[in-house]
């Protein structure tokens, strides 16, 4: 009982980070704080959510694969997130504050 309760807790949490992993993406204004949002959240998320998981299970092999599961998504998610952000860097891709930067030294 005291498992399900906390399970349920941890699904919700993970549910409402994913949330606001979601309206960040949407919300905050250039490419580098869209994905800094995402993978923070998007990894956060998936602690609680996975660690919800196995509580639902018996601690069988089920919780044992989504155990794999969850260090493989901590693993690569931070790592797509980081090439994601150097190839837009790389790319040319400035950040909002050097976008106003050059405006403003337009305008001198």
């Amino acid at each position: 009982m005291i498992l399900e309760v906390i399970s349920t807790i941890l699904l919700i949490l993970g549910a409402f980070f994913s949330l606001t992993g979601a309206i960040g993406l949407f919300r905050f204004p250039d490419f580098f704080t869209r994905v800094h949002a995402a993978s923070v959240t998007d990894s956060i998320a998936t602690i609680l959510i996975i660690t919800g998981l196995i509580l639902r299970t018996d601690f069988d092999l089920v919780a044992v694969k989504l155990l794999f599961i969850l260090i493989f998504l901590l693993l690569t998610s931070p790592t797509a997130s980081h090439a994601l952000a150097k190839s837009a860097r790389h790319g040319g891709l400035l950040t909002l504050a050097e976008i106003r930067e050059s405006k403003k030294g337009d305008n001198d």
